[in-house]
C-alpha cells in the first residue's frame, strides 16, 4: 500500500468507517500528495453520496485534503477548495492523544457527530440532534393556586405518551456507575479535594496546581471528586470549572454523575444546564438523564416544570421507557397527585409500556401518603394478575404506614398474607424494619414486643434495633425502660455502641439530669465505648437548653484535651444558647471562632444574631459581624442585609441605612421588595416623602414586585402626610405592575382614620365598581367617620350609594342615621333610607 496507488474500492471501505477515516487520510497525504487530485476526482459522486451518512469523516476528509491542495498543487484541487463543508475546530476533541486516538477510544457510539446521521433505528432518529436551546423552554415558574390551569398543563405533558412505539422492545440501561472504596482513597482524589476545601484562599499557583492534577485524573477519579464534596453546590462548581480548562473533556459519565448528584437536591436550575451542556457537546442524553432532572424539580416544588421534562424528551426526540415513566410517577406521588399518577399508570399501559414492581410500589406508597390503605392493599391483590408479583418492599410500605398509625393487629393480619399469597416469609429484615418504624413513630413498646417475638423464633437483633428503642425511649423521658434495655443488651453479648450511649445522654439532658448525662459520659470509656462529637454535643444541647451556655462553651474550649473535635452543629447550639441569654459578645465570638476551624454559619444563624444586636441598638457592632461573615465567605444573602437595614431605620440613622443599601449592589446582593418597602417606610416616617417615591420608583423600574406591605406603607405614610393626588399617580404605576384588589379600600379607611373626609369621598366611586364584601366594609367605615363629625346627610348619600350597587349597609348604623336625619328635620332623606331597607326586606322596629 505504501508503493500502490489509492485505489477507489479503498476509499469506499475506508469512509464505510469513518472512525478510521481521520487516521488513514492523515498518513497517506503525506505519501501521496501528487494523486490527491486524481482520487478526489474519481471519488467525488462517491463522497457526495456518503457525506449524508457521514458528514464528519467527510469534513475531515475535506480539511485535510484541501490544506495539502492548497500547498503542493492547483490542478484537480477544484473539488475540495470550492466545497461548502467548513473546518471543524481540533478543540471540540481536546485530548492529549490527538483525533485519531480520540476516534479509536470514544468510537461511533460514543461520537455526537459522527453518529448525527446514523440511523439504527429503522428511520427514526433520537436525541443526537437535540438542541441546547430547547432547554430553555423549560420555565422556572412558581406554582399558584390556579388548580385548573395546573392540571391541564401536566395532562397536555401525558400525551407525549401517545407517540411511544408499543412494540419495541424496553431498554434498562441506566447510566449508573459504581465507585470503588480505593477510587475515593486515591492520591490525587484526595489531593484534588484537598484543593478544593481550600477554595476561600484561592490565588493562581491553587489553580495551576489543581489544572495539573486534573489532566491526570481518569473519568471514575472525577466522579470519585464529584461525590466526595459535602456540598453539591462546590461539586457544581468544580463541574464546571473543569469543563472550561484546556485540553480536558469530561467523559460521559462524569456528566450522569452530576446529574445524580443534583438530582438529590434542589439545584434544578444546575440540572438543567448540565443537560444543556450535555447537548451541546454532543453527548447521547439517555433517558434517565431527563430522570434525574424532573427529580430536581420535584425535589424544588416545581411539580410543573418537572413535569415538563417529558415535552422536552418528546422535542429532543427521546423516547420513554419504563425508568422514566415509574420517575414521573414518583414525581406525581411525592406531589400528593395520586390521581393524576393513576392516569399516567393507565395511558403508558396503553401505550404498551410494561409496569413493574417499582412502579406499583410507587403507586403504594401514595395510596398510604393520602391514608387510603385499603386501596394500597387492592392493588397489592390485584399485581398478581398482571404478571408482577409484589415484593417485601411493597408490602414494608404499608407496615410502615400501620406502624405510624400504631395498628399493630393490621401489622401482623400483613404478615400472615404476605407469607400466605406470596410466600414472603418474614425475616431478620422483616423485624428490623419493623421495629425501627415503630420506634421512629414514638411506639418503643410495640417495638419491643416485636423484639421480643423475633429473638423467639431464632433472629438475633444487633444492636442498632436495640439502639432504636432506647432512643424512642430516651425521647419519651423514660429513662428507666432504656437503662434496662442497655442492661439487657450487655447480658446477652450485644455491646452498646457509641450511637445506644448517645441516646441515653440526650435523653438524661432532656429531662434536666445534667450530672446523670456526665456520668454516663465516663462510663463509656470504662465498657471500652469513646464518647464522640455527637455524645458531647447532646451534652452541650441540654446544658445550653439550662441556662447554662458559659460551661457549654467551656467545655467546647478544653475539647482538644477530651480528644474530641466539635463540628458545626456544636457551635451553631452554644452560639444559640448564648445568644438566647443575651450574651451576644461571646456569640459573635464563638461565630468567629467557627468560621476559622472552617465551619461557616448559615443565613438564618447570621440573621439572628444580627437581628439580637439591633434590639440592643448595637448597630457598629453588628454592621461589623456582618462584613466579618461576608469576607470570610459566608453564605450571607439579602435577608441578613434587611435585617439590619431595619434596624438603623429604627435608629432612625438613614443615612446609614442608605448607604447600606447601596453596598448591598457592591455585594453582588440586590434588595428585593422588602428591602426597599423598609426604606421607604422609614422615609416617609420622617417626612422624606419625595425621597421615598424616588426609591419606589427605583424598586418598580428594577423589575421588583411590590408586596402588599409595601402597598400599606405607601398608602400609610402618604395618606399621613394628605398627599392624595401623588399617591393615586404612584398607585397607577404600581398597580401596573402588580394588581391589588384593596389598594383603594386601604386609601379611603386611611384617609378615614386621619379624618380626611372630602378625599374619601372622591374615591368612593372606584371601589364600588366591585361591590364586594371588602368594599361594603369601607363605605360602612366612611359612614360612621360622618357619623362621628355629625354630618349624617353624608352618610346617607354613602347608604343609598351602596343601595344602587345592591350592596346592604349595615342596619344598626343606618338606624343610627335615620335617628341623627330626623333629629336636623331631614325626614323625607330618613324616609327615603327607610323604605330602601324595607325594599330590600330588612325590616326593624326602629322603622315602625
Amino acid at each position: 500500500m505504501h508503493s500502490g496507488s489509492i485505489s477507489y474500492p479503498r476509499i469506499r471501505e475506508i469512509l464505510a468507517r469513518p472512525c478510521k477515516c481521520f487516521g488513514f487520510f492523515q498518513f497517506h497525504t503525506c505519501f501521496y500528495c501528487s494523486k490527491v487530485a486524481f482520487v478526489a476526482k474519481k471519488a467525488s459522486c462517491e463522497l457526495t453520496s456518503r457525506f449524508y451518512d457521514y458528514p464528519f469523516a467527510y469534513t475531515r476528509f475535506n480539511a485535510y485534503f484541501s490544506s495539502f491542495s492548497v500547498r503542493n498543487f492547483n490542478s484537480g484541487s477544484h473539488f475540495l477548495s470550492n466545497s461548502s463543508v467548513q473546518f471543524m475546530g481540533r478543540d471540540n476533541f481536546d485530548d492529549g492523544n490527538g483525533d485519531y486516538a480520540k476516534f479509536r477510544d470514544m468510537g461511533v457510539r460514543d461520537s455526537g457527530e459522527l453518529c448525527l446521521f446514523d440511523d439504527h433505528n429503522g428511520g427514526r432518529q433520537k436525541n443526537r440532534n437535540l438542541k441546547f436551546g430547547d432547554f430553555d423552554e423549560v420555565e422556572e415558574e412558581e406554582e399558584e393556586g390556579e388548580e385548573g390551569r395546573d392540571c391541564r398543563d401536566i395532562d397536555d405533558n401525558f400525551m407525549i405518551l401517545n407517540s411511544c412505539n408499543g412494540h419495541r422492545v424496553q431498554r434498562e440501561d441506566v447510566w449508573r456507575v459504581e465507585l470503588e472504596e480505593d477510587e475515593f482513597r486515591h492520591p490525587l482524589v484526595r489531593e484534588i479535594c484537598r484543593l478544593i476545601q481550600l477554595r476561600s484562599a484561592w490565588n493562581a499557583k491553587l489553580e495551576s496546581d489543581l489544572r495539573y492534577l486534573l489532566r491526570s485524573l481518569k473519568p471514575r477519579q472525577v466522579c470519585a471528586v464529584l461525590l466526595s464534596q459535602v456540598d453539591e453546590r462546590v461539586a457544581l462548581e468544580f463541574f464546571y470549572w473543569a469543563d472550561r480548562q484546556w485540553r480536558y473533556r469530561h467523559n460521559l459519565i462524569v456528566y450522569y454523575i452530576m446529574l445524580e448528584i443534583l438530582s438529590k437536591t434542589k439545584l434544578c436550575q444546575g440540572a438543567k444546564r448540565v443537560l444543556r451542556l450535555m447537548a451541546r457537546r454532543g453527548i447521547e442524553c439517555q433517558p434517565e438523564a431527563f430522570s434525574y432532572l424532573m427529580v430536581s424539580y420535584s425535589r424544588a416544588g416545581k411539580l410543573r416544570d418537572a413535569m415538563k421534562v417529558l415535552t422536552l424528551m418528546q422535542k429532543a426526540g427521546v423516547e420513554l421507557n419504563l425508568s422514566v415513566c415509574n420517575t414521573a410517577i414518583h414525581v406525581l406521588v411525592m406531589a400528593n397527585r395520586m390521581e393524576k399518577a393513576l392516569r399516567f399508570f393507565q395511558r403508558m399501559q396503553l401505550v404498551g409500556i410494561t409496569p413493574n414492581v417499582v412502579t406499583y410500589n410507587c403507586l403504594i406508597k401514595g395510596y398510604c401518603n393520602m391514608y387510603q390503605v385499603e386501596d394500597a392493599l387492592l392493588l397489592i391483590a390485584e399485581m398478581p394478575s398482571k404478571n408482577c408479583s409484589p415484593d417485601k418492599v411493597s408490602y414494608y410500605t404499608i407496615m410502615s404506614f400501620l406502624c405510624k398509625e400504631k395498628q399493630v393487629k393490621e401489622v401482623r393480619d400483613l404478615m400472615e398474607k404476605m407469607s400466605k399469597d406470596s410466600n414472603l416469609f418474614p425475616d431478620q429484615v422483616t423485624y428490623n424494619t419493623l421495629i425501627h418504624m415503630l420506634s421512629k413513630h414514638g411506639h418503643a413498646d410495640e417495638a419491643l414486643e416485636f423484639l421480643r417475638e423475633a429473638e423467639g423464633r431464632g433472629f438475633r437483633i444487633d444492636k442498632v434495633g436495640h439502639s432504636a428503642i432506647v432512643h424512642s425511649y430516651c425521647k419519651q423521658g423514660r429513662i428507666d425502660e432504656a437503662k434496662s434495655i442497655v442492661n439487657e443488651m450487655l447480658s446477652k453479648g450485644c455491646s452498646p455502641d457509641v450511637v445506644t450511649y448517645t441516646a441515653v445522654v440526650d435523653g438524661f439532658c432532656r429531662i434536666g439530669k445534667l450530672d446523670q448525662a456526665e456520668k454516663m459520659l465516663q462510663q463509656m470509656y470504662k465498657h471500652g465505648c469513646k464518647p464522640n462529637t455527637v455524645s458531647y454535643t447532646a451534652l452541650l444541647t441540654g446544658l445550653c437548653r439550662k441556662g447554662n451556655s458559659l460551661r457549654a462553651r467551656e467545655m467546647m474550649n478544653v475539647s482538644e484535651e477530651e480528644w474530641w473535635t466539635p463540628n458545626a452543629i456544636s457551635y451553631s447550639v452554644v452560639m444559640h444558647g448564648l445568644r438566647k441569654e443575651g450574651k451576644l459578645s461571646e456569640a459573635c465570638h464563638v461565630v468567629r471562632e467557627m468560621v476559622s476551624k472552617g465551619f461557616f454559619p448559615g443565613p438564618v444563624e447570621i440573621n439572628l444574631l444580627i437581628e439580637s444586636l439591633c434590639q440592643e441598638g448595637k448597630m457598629d457592632e453588628a454592621k461589623k459581624f456582618l462584613e466579618e461573615c461576608l469576607n470570610k465567605g459566608c453564605a450571607v444573602n439579602v435577608v441578613n442585609f434587611t435585617t439590619l437595614i431595619h434596624g438603623y431605620c429604627r435608629k432612625d440613622d438613614l443615612e446609614a441605612a442608605l448607604s447600606l443599601l447601596d453596598d448591598m449592589y457592591l455585594s453582588n446582593k440586590h434588595p428585593d421588595a422588602v428591602t426597599y418597602t423598609t426604606v421607604i417606610d422609614a422615609l416617609g416616617k420622617n417626612g422624606r416623602i419625595e425621597e421615598a417615591t424616588d426609591l419606589t420608583m427605583k424598586m418598580l423600574k428594577k423589575g421588583l414586585v411590590p408586596t402588599p406591605v409595601t402597598y400599606r406603607t405607601v398608602i400609610h405614610r402618604y395618606c399621613q402626610m394628605g398627599r392624595v393626588e401623588d399617591l393615586l399617580k404612584l398607585l397607577d404605576k404600581m398597580l401596573s405592575r402588580q394588581k391589588c384588589k384593596t389598594a383603594y379600600n386601604q386609601v379611603i379607611e386611611k384617609l378615614c382614620s386621619f379624618g380626611n373626609l372630602e378625599e374619601a369621598d372622591k374615591l368612593l366611586g372606584r371601589i364600588l365598581k366591585t361591590a364586594s364584601r371588602t368594599d361594603a366594609k369601607t363605605c360602612t367605615m366612611l359612614m360612621e367617620s360622618y357619623l362621628s363629625k355629625e354630618m349624617p346627610l353624608s352618610a346617607y348619600k354613602v347608604a343609598c350609594r351602596m343601595f344602587n350597587r345592591n350592596l346592604i349597609p349595615d342596619l344598626k348604623l343606618s338606624e343610627k342615621v335615620i335617628k341623627q336625619l330626623m333629629l336636623e328635620g331631614k325626614s323625607a332623606e330618613a324616609d327615603n333610607l327607610m323604605l330602601r331597607f324595607v325594599e330590600h326586606g330588612c325590616h326593624s322596629p326602629q322603622f315602625e
